[in-house]
């Protein structure tokens, strides 16, 4: 049976109007607060530019705003960590879930400067700056490519670079060691011809990529001992001035590496306060792309990288479907999920008519069908088993945007937050940011402009 845009529209009407008086518009929220852009500033958050985080100043004001004093927070999405610092910082003991290596560098690196003593540290990064061993070092170090990645550099860019990873492995603190490869990885993008654009790496056209027309060129590009100098100064400046010893916390910061939809599973019941979190979004973004750069120098191969896709929740094009969901939850949070998903009538309106466009060839491309559908049924897992180690009265707090294909509006706050009532979630609030985000160029010049919400949403356990 085919279906027809007046149907989702109709069926879309009475789900805004069930969620009615629960979705405001909130003054306080600024693009700034939901992205990284806040942080840009901020001694220790600014050291490394991770795009899809929200601020420390959102933390702070959830934290407040819902009273949230002690107790433990989970972010099953951690990115750079800035969840669980802000928590730390705050007398709150964190746990993180992150898949991707660089996030994982950016929580473990910040965690042991925090938690070792930073005189050491600061002596270490000083005389690495007095020294400067990436120019004095005889041997540079091969350099690990992926082919998306291979002729990122200027040559002599290059030389530095295998010069500095030389030096680092001759550093016999492995935390030391540590730090100081991260010091390396904050400047990548400033080193390199590329910079992260959406869903991939864009090429500036001195790399002989992308010349032509709309040949891209992203300004200055800063030579090696420039950038790393800059960036250990920063560094020490802000361990100086926060001065770390006497802001050490008693308070934990636990990780759990991988995916999300298995490191949940070996959380307690009934064991967090607060979840907080964004979750990558449904607008096809390969974070293993943007961030390849830096993947391929914590050692990702073609093998591994293409895992990795494979394994984040799915969010791209490339996701296949993940055939051992089944097996790997319990039966009753599967069959739970699956009604709640199956259940949910805009989001199965919604994918018959993307299934009927892709059909007519009108996508732009088969897989988005696939991708949404999978982005709905593994997210609505991971509320399921995020509910389960929540205690009573605990917030699920969740930044997301809503998307666009095939000129549909999708939904995305009033389908989970749908979804989240079946997982004894209580929806208190959609906080709706005062500004929209508008569609891609693609989507404007096929089906007009269409200002998409973007929100903070605020469930409570029941």
């Amino acid at each position: 049976m085919s279906i027809d845009l007046s149907i989702i529209e109709k069926d879309n009407n009475t789900l805004e109007k069930k969620f009615k008086g629960i979705i405001q518009i909130n003054p306080d929220l600024k693009r700034s607060l939901v992205s990284f852009q806040a942080n840009k500033a901020l001694a220790g958050y600014r050291w490394y530019k991770f795009k899809e985080g929200y601020s420390s100043s959102l933390v702070e004001y959830v934290l407040k705003k819902l009273n949230i004093k002690n107790g433990a927070l989970i972010d099953p999405f951690a990115g750079s960590g800035t969840s669980l610092f802000v928590a730390n910082e705050n007398g709150i003991n964190a746990v993180g879930i992150e898949l991707l290596p660089i996030g994982q560098k950016i929580i473990e690196v910040r965690k042991k400067i925090i938690q070792n003593s930073s005189k050491k540290i600061l002596e270490t990064l000083k005389i690495w700056l007095i020294n400067k061993p990436w120019i004095s070092e005889k041997k540079a170090q091969d350099i690990n490519y992926l082919n998306i990645t291979r002729g990122a550099f200027p040559k002599d860019t290059e030389i530095f670079i295998g010069k500095y990873i030389t030096s680092t492995n001759k550093e016999k603190n492995p935390d030391i060691r540590e730090i100081l490869i991260f010091v390396f990885l904050c400047i990548l993008e400033e080193i390199s011809f590329t910079r992260k654009d959406g869903q991939y790496l864009r090429w500036d056209y001195r790399s002989g990529r992308g010349e032509g027309k709309n040949a891209f060129n992203k300004g200055i590009i800063k030579k090696f001992d420039e950038a790393i100098v800059n960036k250990l100064n920063q560094i020490i400046e802000d361990i100086e001035k926060t001065n770390i010893d006497i802001k050490i916390n008693n308070k934990k910061i636990d990780t759990i590496n991988g995916s999300c939809l298995e490191g949940l599973k070996k959380l307690k019941t009934k064991s967090f306060d607060i979840l907080m979190t964004s979750p990558p979004y449904c607008n096809r973004y390969d974070y293993t792309r943007t961030y390849a750069l830096e993947l391929a120098l914590l050692g990702a191969n073609e093998e591994s990288l293409k895992k990795m896709r494979q394994d984040m929740m799915s969010c791209t094009v490339e996701n296949k479907d993940k055939n051992n969901l089944e097996e790997s939850f319990s039966k009753n949070v599967y069959r739970n999920v699956s009604k709640a998903f199956n259940g949910q009538k805009v989001l199965q309106d919604i994918l018959k008519y993307l299934e009927q466009e892709k059909i007519k060839k009108t996508l732009n491309n088969p897989g988005i069908v696939r991708m949404v559908k999978n982005y709905f049924f593994e997210l609505s897992l991971i509320i399921f088993e995020s509910a389960r180690i929540l205690k009573k009265g605990a917030y699920f707090v969740m930044v997301n945007d809503n998307v666009r294909y095939a000129g549909i509006n999708i939904p995305v706050d009033l389908i989970l937050s749908d979804i989240a009532q079946n997982a004894k979630l209580k929806v208190e609030k959609i906080w709706v940011l005062p500004t929209g985000k508008g569609n891609s160029s693609q989507q404007m010049g096929k089906h007009g402009r269409q200002e998409l919400r973007k929100c903070v949403y605020l469930w409570k356990k029941l």
